[in-house]
């Protein structure tokens, strides 16, 4: 479909489509595709990574080093697999390279980055970098970090120190020189073309009833054929169609200037499509047509003889609308400042079975291997923790009667009787291990006063004018029995910056929390009637992705830069400007 939308509730999309009204509290794919209508990229971005180095050893006798660096993403597994090289320089012990590294930066991922930097023998200068043997050149050092800390800097870089190989693991390192990396979003237009097309006259081709229209535009490229990047909804039986806005990112057409084929199509259920006339506009002539309020014949190729020629008609194409508007990006927000603050909340319900007992969803093996509680904090907090600066997260559980009290359905994880905070998922693991020897497990199991005290302090966090968004991670292993109390406390946290991500470990039917994730299309309702802003939920059951190739972090974020970006968006909030950066 292209990175183009057309908003509206009824017809389909003309060509290979289904609905046409991606929802925004709908599937992943209609988020996605709703964003990025705007200018949003989505969960991923490409990013070109600027490297300098200073104080690099001096392994020539008679010049200095002649560096290059190599960069390397590392796998789960310790396998490298190598993302690109610099360009050699010559003689330099501070070297500041031109040559960028492109890479594709996920929000949900965690992305482990391994950079060598080595003095290239002078011999070797006259092939390219891309065929020089690693193992010929002498090694300098290498330092290592995650995408995430780089990008999740305001300044957008990270300075590492260079160790050896066979010192990179000990703590005290020798320093070999020093090598920053500075991220950058690969250069896309951020403006956004929102337009509205009629059309009048059309020609009828059904037999039965009017012709039922859509529109494709297409851009051309290099070779001079065109490829369709965006399409409207089909209208039935209108020869004077309106059409739902469109929204066209401008870097997806080239520019304001680049030509554009408008087609006219009269839809077939069969995909053999008539086409009723096209028109050929540049995006600035589309502007001109709405400031005139005139309306441009169609036309249709035909042939005379040998001669390709074209038959004007009297069908006439009318922009109703065209205006420009800047979409920011996720990490414009972080460039900003904006932070992401992880929150934990633990279901500590009897239904979990008993902690002592391997059995049991709560059983800590003390071999090393971690329970699905666990695994979730580590996972999801292994991303979360690098947008969050002071490491500090609200740690809570619920469904459990600490020593001498009542069943609390939120209590601090720590013990504290006011202050939930622990220090890194360090503190939230060592936290949530006491807190299993200093509660008994009861029920039932209750997710509002958990989403209640995580809404009071993104809203406190809101009034004090805050640039921060709040993450809660819940992991359940049954079904709530407070529904609509929940229902009721995510449609007052859908007005601020606030998302919930829901594990559901164990075997228990969650299908009743499925309702909660808005992502088939029906929005939540709270008791009095009021309709969710937006959707903030993701659900996700464990068993559904342990052992797959989508690990539990990637399908809980994969909404999470949406969801973010709509809450901004909803609001009118704008990056804050960042820094100047310097190499």
């Amino acid at each position: 479909m292209g990175n183009c939308f057309s908003g509206g509730g009824h017809g389909q999309f003309a060509v290979g489509g289904t609905s046409s009204v991606p929802d925004t509290h709908g599937s992943n794919d209609a988020v996605d595709s709703f964003l990025k209508s705007r200018g949003f990229p989505g969960p991923f971005s490409q990013i070109e990574l600027s490297l300098s180095a200073s104080n690099l050893r001096d392994r020539d006798v008679l010049s200095k080093s002649d560096p290059m660096a190599v960069v390397y993403t590392k796998g789960k597994d310790g396998s490298l697999q190598e993302v690109g090289r610099t360009e050699v320089i010559q003689n330099s012990l501070n070297p500041q390279w031109i040559t960028k590294v492109k890479i594709t930066y996920y929000f949900e991922m965690v992305q482990k980055l391994l950079f060598h930097v080595y003095d290239v023998d002078t011999q070797l200068h006259g092939p390219e970098v891309k065929t020089l043997k690693l193992d010929d050149q002498q090694y300098l050092g290498e330092g290592t970090c995650t995408l995430s800390q780089i990008v999740a800097d305001p300044k957008r870089s990270r300075t590492l120190d260079l160790v050896s190989i066979a010192e990179s693991t000990e703590s005290s390192s020798r320093k070999l020189g020093q090598l920053t990396v500075h991220a950058e979003e690969e250069t896309v237009s951020k403006t956004t073309a929102e337009l509205i097309f009629k059309c009048t006259d059309l020609e009828n081709k059904d037999f039965f009833s009017k012709s039922d229209p859509f529109l494709v535009i297409s851009k051309y490229v290099e070779s001079g054929a065109t490829v369709p990047i965006c399409r409207t909804e089909v209208l039935k039986n209108d020869l004077k169609p309106v059409w739902k806005p469109l929204f066209l990112n401008i870097s997806q057409v080239g520019s304001k200037d680049s030509p554009v084929v408008i087609e006219c199509f009269n839809f077939n259920s069969n995909g053999k499509h008539d086409l009723l006339g096209k028109v050929q506009k540049s995006l600035a002539e589309l502007e001109k047509l709405s400031s005139s309020k005139q309306g441009e014949n169609l036309f249709l190729p035909i042939t005379i003889g040998k001669d390709p020629q074209t038959k004007v008609l009297k069908s006439q194409l009318f922009v109703d609308k065209y205006s420009e508007s800047v979409h920011h990006t996720f990490l414009d927000y972080l460039s900003g400042g904006c932070e992401l603050n992880f929150m934990v909340a633990i279901d500590f319900t009897a239904s979990n079975g008993n902690p002592r007992l391997p059995d049991s969803l709560h059983y800590i093996d003390h071999s090393g291997r971690p329970n699905a509680y666990q695994k979730a904090i580590q996972e999801v907090g292994d991303v979360l923790q690098y947008y969050d600066y002071d490491r500090q997260f609200p740690s809570w559980g619920f469904g459990a009667r600490p020593i001498d009290g009542p069943v609390s359905h939120c209590f601090n994880l720590n013990g504290s009787s006011t202050n939930p905070m622990v220090a890194g998922i360090h503190g939230i693991m060592t936290a949530y291990e006491r807190a299993l020897s200093n509660v008994s497990l009861a029920g039932p199991t209750l997710f509002g006063p958990v989403i209640t005290s995580a809404a009071t302090i993104a809203s406190q966090s809101l009034a004090a004018n805050e640039h921060k968004y709040f993450v809660l991670l819940i992991i359940t292993d049954g079904v709530i029995t407070d529904l609509q109390e929940t229902k009721d406390a995510l449609v007052k946290a859908s007005d601020l910056p606030l998302s919930i991500l829901i594990v559901g470990v164990g075997g228990a039917d969650f299908k009743e929390m499925e309702i909660l994730d808005a992502d088939k299309g029906e929005k939540l309702e709270s008791t009095t009637g009021r309709v969710a802003s937006r959707d903030i939920v993701q659900f996700v059951p464990f068993r559904d992705v342990q052992g797959g190739e989508v690990s539990v972090v990637q399908s809980l974020l994969a909404e999470l830069p949406s969801q973010f970006l709509t809450y901004m968006r909803n609001r009118g909030i704008q990056p804050k400007p960042h820094p100047p950066t310097t190499l």
